[in-house]
This record gives structure tokens, sequence and C-alpha cells, in this order.
């Protein structure tokens, strides 16, 4: 019988990156904490359902909170120290992700809101009559 060829796997190389950002996507259904090296590849990321929340309260500070720890405890084994902060969204985890992100140790530089809005864009639908 013959053996087997053995195939080699190749390590895994584990980048260290010290400055990177961190984007908090906060709706009105759920808060995506992404945490990314400054050319914007995604190293990990963590979400309200992620973390063990179903349903209505994926939307709540709460999820968002623990989402950012989670996220944040991920983010150690790449050693990234200092952030820039992105925050997104009409969503209520927006303040208590930044606030737990401060609490973990991460260096906070700025804190920046990238949330869409139009300058007059789409005419909106009309107004409904009941």
């Amino acid at each position: 019988m013959q053996k087997a060829p053995s195939v080699r796997k190749k390590k895994k190389l584990i980048k260290k990156v010290p400055h990177g950002k961190i984007f908090v996507h906060s709706t009105f259904n759920n808060t995506i904490v992404t945490i990314t090296d400054l050319d914007g590849k995604i190293l990990c990321w963590s979400s309200g359902g992620c973390v063990g929340f179903k349903g209505s309260r994926k939307s709540t500070p709460f999820a968002a909170n623990i989402a950012a720890k989670d996220a944040v405890k991920k983010s150690r084994t790449f050693g990234v120290k200092d952030v820039d902060i992105f925050l997104k969204g009409p969503g209520g985890g927006k303040e208590s992700a930044v606030r737990s992100i401060k609490s973990e140790g991460l260096n906070v530089k700025s804190v920046l809101d990238v949330t869409p809005s139009p300058h007059n864009g789409c005419r909106p639908r009309k107004k409904r009559r009941v």
C-alpha cells in the first residue's frame, strides 16, 4: 500500500498593526463594529447578533457595548493600540460603543461621524393622507 504524500501547511502569519481604524455602523436593527488597518483591510469585526442578542435586543446600546468589547478583544492579537473611530448611521449604539472602546484601553486619536446626509437630493414621497 502506498503512503499518501505529505501536505505541508503554510504557517499563518499574523501581522502586527499598531494603528487602526474602527468603523461603528449603527442602524435601528443592529450595530456592527469593524476594525481595519490604515489601508482598510479588515482585521476583525463583531455585531450585536454575533455576541448572542436576537431580535429587537440587537439594536440596544448594551448590545453595541458588548459587540465593541468583543471586537477590541479580537483585535488584541494584531497588536492594535491607537485607533481612529468612524461612526455611521442613526442608531442608538454609537455612543455606548465609543465609551466601551475607550474603557478597553485603546488610545483613541479621533472620533468622526461620517453618516451620509443628502444635500437636497431625491424628491421625497408625497405626504400620506389618512
